[in-house]
C-alpha cells in the first residue's frame, strides 16, 4: 500500500508546507462555491453561452499583465507578503459578490468586474505560492509535495461545486458566496503564521528586463517550452466548463451541474491517493504527454455521451489525465529551474496553465453558441488528442526527459544541497 498511496514526507517535514496545505484546503472549499455560482448566474441573467464564455475574455488580459508582474515581484519582495495580500484582497471580491447577489436585482456587470479583479490577483500571488515550494520542500519531495498539493485542491473541488450545486438552486447564490467570504477569512489569518521567505539581498527589481531574462530562459529550454505547450493546447481545446450550465440542460440534467463540476477533480483525486508510484518515476515528459492525451479523449467521449452517469464517468477518466500531466509538469519546473529565476519562470506558468482555460471557456461559450454544447465539447478534445500528439512529435527532448540524467535538473540537485548544508551550517 506504501507504494500506492500518497507520500506524506513533505507534510512531516515541513512546517510551511503543512500550514500552505491546511489554508489552501479552506480557501479552495469557498471559491470553488463561487466558482460554480458566478457562471451560473451570469446564465440565469443572460441565458446566453457566449456571456458565460466571455469571462474567460474578460480574465485573460489581468492574468496575462499580473502573471508576468507577479513572477518578477516574486524573485524581488518578500513572498509571504504577497501570498497574505492577495488573498485579502480575493476576500474583499468575495464580499463585493456577496453584496451584489443580495440586491433585489442583481447587476451583471459587477460579475465580470470580479471575474478580471480575481484572475489579476490569481495572476500575482500563484507565481509567489509556486515559487515557494522548492524553498520549503526538500528536492527529492518536490514530486510528492506536487501530488498533495493537488489533492489539497481536488478536496476543495470536489465538495465546493457539490455543496453549491445544492446551496444554489435551493437557497441562492448569496449563500455560496457567504462561504466563500468565510473560507478567505480564515486563510488569511492562517497566513499570518507563515515564516518570512525574503527575496536574495541581490535581486533585481521588478522590470521588464527581468521579466524578458526569465522569458529567454525558458524559450532556450525545449523541455520547459513543451510542458507549456502541451499545456495550453489542452486546456484552449478541450476546457468546456463555461457551458456546463448548458450542457446540463440539454441533457435534461440540471440537478447534476454540482456533479459535473465536481467530477473532473473527483478524477484527480483518485490519481493523487494512488499517487504513491509517482515519486518513483524518472521520464516525466512522458507523463505529461500520456495525461493531456488521456484528457482529451476523455473529453471527446463526454460529448458524445447522451447519459448523465456515462458523462460524469468521462469527466472522472478526464480528470485523472489532468492530474497525471500536471504531476509531470509540476515536477520538471521544480526540478530543473534555478532558484533565483524560480519567480519569473512560476509567473511564465500561470499563463501556460490559468490562460489556457480562459481561452478554453471562451472557445468552448463561442462554439457553443454556434453548434451546441454537445458539439463544442466532443469537437474540442478531439483537437486536443490531434495538437498533443503533434507537440509531442516535434519535441523529443520533452519525451526523452529523464530526472537523474538531465543536467538541469542534476544542477538545481547540487543548489539545493549547497543552500541546505549553508543553512545548517549557520
Amino acid at each position: 500500500m506504501a507504494s500506492i498511496l500518497p507520500d506524506l514526507s513533505p507534510l512531516r517535514t515541513s512546517h510551511d508546507f503543512r500550514l500552505l496545505w491546511v489554508q489552501g484546503l479552506i480557501t479552495n472549499f469557498g471559491s470553488s462555491m463561487a466558482m460554480v455560482a458566478l457562471p451560473l448566474q451570469i446564465a440565469h441573467l443572460t441565458d446566453s453561452p457566449a456571456a458565460v464564455g466571455a469571462m474567460g475574455a474578460v480574465e485573460l488580459v489581468p492574468l496575462i499583465v499580473f502573471g508576468l508582474y507577479g513572477g518578477a515581484l516574486a524573485d524581488s519582495v518578500d513572498r509571504r507578503k504577497m501570498i497574505l495580500g492577495t488573498e485579502a484582497g480575493l476576500g474583499v471580491l468575495a464580499v463585493i459578490l456577496l453584496v451584489n447577489a443580495l440586491l433585489p436585482d442583481p447587476l451583471l456587470w459587477p460579475l465580470y468586474v470580479v471575474a478580471a479583479g480575481v484572475a489579476a490577483l490569481a495572476g500575482l500571488q500563484r507565481p509567489a505560492l509556486d515559487s515557494l515550494m522548492a524553498r520549503i520542500v526538500p528536492h527529492d519531495q518536490l514530486t510528492a509535495a506536487a501530488a498533495l498539493n493537488a489533492l489539497r485542491w481536488q478536496i476543495g473541488a470536489i465538495a465546493g461545486p457539490a455543496v453549491a450545486g445544492f446551496v444554489v438552486a435551493y437557497a441562492g447564490a448569496p449563500w455560496a458566496y457567504s462561504a466563500t467570504v468565510c473560507g478567505f477569512a480564515v486563510s488569511v489569518l492562517m497566513c499570518l503564521r507563515l515564516a518570512p521567505a525574503p527575496a536574495a539581498h541581490d535581486a533585481d527589481k521588478p522590470s521588464l528586463r527581468g521579466i524578458a531574462e526569465g522569458a529567454r530562459y525558458a524559450w532556450s529550454k525545449p523541455v520547459l517550452l513543451g510542458t507549456y505547450a502541451i499545456d495550453l493546447a489542452a486546456m484552449f481545446f478541450a476546457f468546456p466548463l463555461a457551458i456546463f450550465p448548458f450542457l446540463a440542460e440539454d441533457l435534461d440534467a440540471q440537478w447534476a451541474l454540482g456533479l459535473m463540476y465536481a467530477a473532473i477533480p473527483l478524477g484527480s483525486v483518485l490519481t493523487s491517493l494512488t499517487s504513491g508510484w509517482a515519486s518513483r518515476v524518472r521520464r516525466h515528459g512522458r507523463l505529461v504527454v500520456f495525461g493531456a492525451g488521456m484528457w482529451g479523449l476523455a473529453m471527446t467521449a463526454a460529448g458524445w455521451a447522451e447519459n448523465i452517469w456515462l458523462l460524469l464517468f468521462c469527466l472522472i477518466l478526464a480528470g485523472a489525465g489532468d492530474m497525471l500531466s500536471g504531476l509531470g509538469r509540476s515536477t520538471i519546473w521544480n526540478q530543473t529551474i534555478p532558484e533565483e529565476l524560480r519567480g519569473r519562470l512560476a509567473g511564465i506558468e500561470v499563463l501556460s496553465y490559468s490562460c489556457g482555460p480562459q481561452l478554453g471557456q471562451l472557445r468552448a461559450g463561442t462554439v457553443a453558441g454556434w453548434s451546441g454544447a454537445r458539439t463544442s465539447v466532443w469537437s474540442g478534445g478531439a483537437a486536443c488528442v490531434v495538437a498533443v500528439g503533434v507537440l509531442a512529435a516535434v519535441l523529443p527532448k520533452l519525451m526523452s526527459y529523464d530526472a537523474d540524467t538531465d543536467e538541469d535538473a542534476l544542477r538545481r540537485r547540487a543548489q539545493k544541497a549547497e543552500s541546505l548544508a549553508a543553512a545548517a551550517a549557520v
